[in-house]
């Protein structure tokens, strides 16, 4: 039973995302609870499975019967198991936070069932062909679920997303024919065998494979300067969209980068070929700084909570990059705290915008009276991004420091920290105006947290929307005991991926 998991997390939510998309034939009020169920099973199955490669070990299984490397192989260890059941939990989350913030219609459930399929296919697949396939689902479900806003720079915005993300994923699939020449197959652990053996390391086609399949999952993850198809497609997205898609496409896209350097490439080709790593981990630098010192320049929110994410991705690609044990277990924890911090912040963007119409900085002065509970998570968030202990943040932040320090790598640790003084100053900003500042956007009278309908835009602010930010900031803080955990989690899948 256990082994048929991997593929039932990829079938449920297909078949699940199928039903709305027949009942809107009929009418939309099916759309949501039908995802609901989908999205509960989806936690319980991931659930079971993490607790399994926690106790048991890797859990791997052969679609259709038919062994590796020849045929489809789903492979999930304690990497993959913590993202896996991330993408689950963060999609039931942010389906609570829909449920009044909307989309509605039967489409909008089907696209966010099946970008769930994508990005948990992503997680297991166990060949570099299918994560194709499944970076490609995932792409279109995202492409179509930034355009369901109702103005039109939500379609422009998709519009760039879709044509940078097509070319991202256009270098991936060209990587792959070059490896395919290269080594003759497309299953991982076989191609972490056949590299340097069937072919060299400094190879043309090897280094070709890797810098076109690297190049490609940047775009996805939106390093900077690959980045630009990012801020404008949070901007303009819904809010539920703008909450899911920060919380978990780039985040999954930078898993399936670590897999590919570790369970493709492996860390003896970065020993092999130093110059891949200091690419890598000089792309990480300039991601991180530039995405800093661009979200301190910002004056809308959800732009500046853009750029920050371009920051936040080149810390973590730089932990993987590192490769050492404490780098790769921070680089981990990071992105994991970051997809449940960037998911409640742009949800409390997202609801203060409804009950107040603030969308910039100087409109978010003395809101926090306005909107107490929101505010205040919105203000755990940030210091959690910063890396205020005992934030989960600080936690991954600090693991990455160790690892660059035992490395020798002074100029990541530089970098990192000079990150963070930017990442205090953009995020210290927001919360100084939302409760040292007199405020610019006024009601004519005060109105309670939960009331139904805002004074702002006029839309609906429901009780699932304000528990879905609260327990975002909550466990910003609480993740941080989880750390031992994933950490003997990872104890299995790390020696291996970093044996050098």
């Amino acid at each position: 039973m256990i082994e048929q998991i991997p593929v039932l997390l990829v079938v449920l939510p297909i078949v699940g995302g199928a039903v709305p998309l027949v009942a809107s034939l009929v009418s939309d009020r099916a759309g949501w609870p039908v995802a609901t169920l989908t999205l509960i099973g989806q936690v319980g199955l991931a659930g079971l499975l993490a607790w399994s490669v926690s106790t048991s070990g890797t859990v791997s299984y052969a679609v259709g019967g038919f062994a590796a490397p020849y045929g489809i192989e789903l492979v999930v260890d304690g990497l993959s198991g913590a993202v896996a059941l991330l993408v689950a939990v963060v999609s039931l989350g942010v389906l609570a936070y829909a449920r009044q913030a909307g989309p509605h219609s039967g489409p909008f459930y089907g696209l966010y069932l099946l970008l769930v399929a994508g990005l948990t296919g992503m997680t297991v697949t166990g060949d570099v062909f299918n994560l194709y396939v499944f970076l490609e689902i995932t792409g279109l479900a995202a492409y179509g679920l930034v355009a369901s806003g109702r103005d039109a720079s939500a379609a422009v915005a998709a519009l760039k997303y879709l044509i940078i993300g097509t070319v991202g994923a256009s270098l991936y699939l060209l990587g792959i024919g070059y490896l395919l020449a290269a080594t003759g197959t497309l299953n991982m652990a076989d191609l972490a065998t056949k590299i340097g053996e069937m072919a060299a390391y400094d190879s043309t086609l090897v280094l070709t494979a890797f810098g076109l399949m690297i190049g490609g999952l940047t775009v996805k993850v939106a390093l900077f300067p690959l980045h630009t198809w990012q801020p404008d497609a949070y901007a303009n997205a819904p809010d539920t969209v703008s909450a899911f898609i920060s919380a978990l496409v780039s985040t999954v896209s930078a898993y399936a980068l670590a897999r590919l350097l570790f369970s493709v490439f492996t860390v003896e080709f970065l020993s092999a070929v130093p110059v891949a790593r200091w690419a890598l981990v000089g792309l990480a630098c300039v991601s991180i700084i530039a995405g800093s010192a661009l979200a301190v320049s910002q004056d809308s929110v959800q732009r500046m909570l853009a750029y920050s994410s371009v920051s936040q991705f080149g810390l973590v690609v730089a932990g993987f990059a590192i490769a050492t044990p404490l780098a790769v277990v921070g680089a981990t924890v990071h992105l994991l705290g970051h997809a449940v911090m960037k998911g409640g912040l742009f949800a409390a963007t997202g609801i203060i915008e409804r009950k107040t119409g603030a969308t910039t900085v100087n409109g978010y002065a003395g809101m926090g009276s306005r909107v107490p509970l929101s505010a205040f998570s919105f203000a755990v968030l940030s210091l959690a991004m910063v890396g205020v202990p005992p934030a989960v943040g600080f936690v991954g932040k600090w693991y990455i420091v160790l690892g660059a320090v035992n490395a020798e790598n002074w100029a990541v640790v530089a970098v990192l920290l000079a990150s963070t003084l930017l990442t205090l100053a953009y995020f210290a900003r927001l919360v100084e105006r939302l409760y040292f500042a007199e405020a610019t956007i006024h009601a004519e009278e005060p109105v309670p947290e939960d009331a139904p309908v805002t004074d702002g835009s006029g839309q609906a602010v429901s009780f699932g929307m304000i528990a879905v930010v609260v327990l975002a900031a909550v466990l910003a803080v609480a993740l941080t005991a989880a750390v031992p955990e994933l950490q003997a989690m990872l104890e299995d899948t790390l020696p291996p991926l970093l044996n050098q």
